[in-house]
C-alpha cells in the first residue's frame, strides 16, 4: 500500500478543461478519481483542497480519500497544509506528494 497527499488544486489546474467555471465541480470530480484509484489499488489517499469547505464535502474520510482544507486563504495555501501534513507523519519516507 503506497500513501500519497494529492494538492488538489494544482492536480486540477493542470489541464486546462475549463475547471476555474466551476472549481467545486472540478474539485468534486477529482475526488471521485481518487476514490476509484484508491479503492483499486488500496492506497492511502489524502486530498487537500484550497478555498472554502464545501459544504457537501467537510474535512474528512469520504469513501477511502481523507479531504483536508488549507487553513489560510492566498497563495500556497493548500502548500502550507500539505508541509504540516509532511511534518507530523510518522514515516515520512512512505509519503508520496502530487502536485504540479
Amino acid at each position: 500500500m503506497a500513501r500519497f497527499v494529492v494538492d488538489g488544486m494544482n492536480v486540477i489546474g493542470a489541464q486546462a478543461d475549463g475547471w476555474w467555471r466551476d472549481r467545486d465541480a472540478a474539485a468534486r470530480r477529482l475526488l471521485r478519481r481518487l476514490q476509484h484509484a484508491a479503492a483499486r489499488s488500496g492506497d492511502d489517499i489524502s486530498l487537500v483542497l484550497d478555498g472554502r469547505p464545501l459544504a457537501d464535502l467537510p474535512e474528512g474520510e469520504h469513501e477511502g480519500v481523507v479531504v483536508r482544507y488549507a487553513r489560510r486563504r492566498g497563495r500556497d495555501a493548500a502548500d502550507d497544509r500539505i508541509v504540516e501534513l509532511v511534518a507530523t507523519d510518522d514515516d515520512v519516507g512512505e509519503l508520496c506528494v502530487v502536485t504540479s
